[in-house]
């Protein structure tokens, strides 16, 4: 064969070969998407607000010193379970028995002034009462009546005097009294010793402020403080279902219900601290929480307090719901529907209208327009290099 010919024939493959490569291009179409789906099950729905919490002995007692005085004693040690009325501490009594001991004295010699005083009101009594007998101005002088009557009332009033002062030395021996008393520091209240203070031997001065000697707890119950921002605390009442976990056991759960949310934030202490001391106003641009309480059981003491808790706040529970990823969910209606993109057993891909419920931006509550086990399509691929160039490649030259 000439070579003319062969370069003819070369020419005609080609020519042919690129017209089946633009035919098949023609009518391959688009390649098909390559989409995420996820399936339609059912489960608990749960709507919840999250916040950190903080966990606190229901009551917290500081127990302090109401004399001044040194700390002879200290009876208890740290973790030490104590009952009430059980002595705590001891401050030095000797001030305190001195003081008691002047205001006996000073009782013993108000009641030896009142009984002279009494003696003399006796005689005074008698002295006008013979006056009276004798009649004035006819055997006594009408002078001698007046003084007799005078002299009868003096007496009578220094008498009560007297017996006024007897009743305020009896007063200074109470309060002495129970001044001693105060030297004894007993426990208000059951409960563990959780922090001590002051130590044996240490002074304390009552005059500026009560000092704090130990600090008492009741750890059978503990309350937890959940911090909740302002933008969640409006759905938050009393009574929903909460639960929490701790760091150090996050597989254990405890639950309980939300005993009350407190109507203003820590904050406003400062706020108001601010505001007396200064007339001007400033705008805070830190982030605003309420604190919302509930309480737990502790019977086995593993709670600990100042421990930190991951609190969920229980909205909305709904049990054996049809669920869906909120990933799936399209635009929102305004009759209120979404819009959701399900993938049939085919392949091919519709549009749907749906109803949802709960919707905790991780999965949503379908109320109406999916079946169980259908596909909703969730994400979409791009469609890969080959695939561009058609289900089956171009044809060779």
């Amino acid at each position: 064969m000439s070579t003319k010919r062969r370069l003819v024939i070369g020419g005609i493959l080609v020519a042919a070969a690129l017209a089946l490569f633009l035919v098949w291009k023609l009518f391959s179409g688009p390649a098909a998407p390559v989409v995420a789906t996820a399936k339609v099950t059912r489960g608990t729905m749960e709507q919840t607000v999250e916040a950190t919490g903080t966990l606190e002995p229901k009551e917290l007692v500081s127990v302090g010193a109401q004399v001044s005085g040194r700390l002879d004693e200290l009876n208890v040690a740290l973790g030490d379970v104590v009952h009430q009325g059980d002595l705590i501490g001891k401050i030095d009594p000797r001030t305190a028995t001195n003081s008691l001991d002047t205001a006996r004295a000073d009782l013993a010699n108000m009641k030896a002034q009142a009984a002279g005083a009494k003696a003399t009101l006796a005689r005074q009594k008698l002295a006008y009462q013979r006056q009276l007998a004798l009649g004035a101005g006819e055997a006594t002088s009408q002078q001698d009546f007046e003084t007799a009557r005078q002299e009868l009332q003096s007496a009578q009033a220094s008498y009560e005097a007297l017996l006024a002062q007897i009743r305020a030395a009896e007063v200074s021996v109470n309060t002495a009294e129970v001044q001693l008393g105060f030297t004894k520091i007993t426990a208000p209240m059951d409960g563990v010793v959780v922090a001590i203070v002051t130590k044996q031997g240490q002074t304390v001065n009552s005059v500026q402020s009560a000092p704090t000697i130990v600090i008492l707890a009741k750890l059978d119950v503990m309350t937890v403080k959940a911090e909740i921002s302002e933008a969640d605390v409006i759905n938050v009442k009393p009574d929903l279902p909460v639960y929490f976990t701790i760091l150090g056991d996050p597989d254990k759960r405890y639950e309980a219900k939300l005993r009350l949310i407190e109507p203003a934030p820590e904050s406003i202490v400062n706020k108001v601290d601010s505001t007396s001391t200064s007339s001007s106003s400033s705008t805070s641009a830190s982030a605003i929480y309420y604190n919302a309480l509930f309480e737990v059981p502790n019977e086995d003491g593993r709670l600990r307090a100042l421990m930190t808790a991951k609190v969920s706040i229980v909205l909305a529970r709904r049990a054996n719901a049809l669920m869906i990823p909120s990933t799936a969910l399209g635009a929102k209606g305004k009759d209120g529907t979404y819009t959701v993109r399900v993938k049939g057993e085919d392949g091919r891909i519709a549009t749907r209208k749906v109803r949802i419920g709960i919707d905790n931006n991780i999965s949503a509550e379908v109320l109406s327009g999916l079946k169980e086990g259908e596909s909703v399509v969730v994400g979409e691929a791009k469609a890969s290099k080959t695939n561009d160039q058609g289900p089956m490649g171009p044809p060779p030259v």
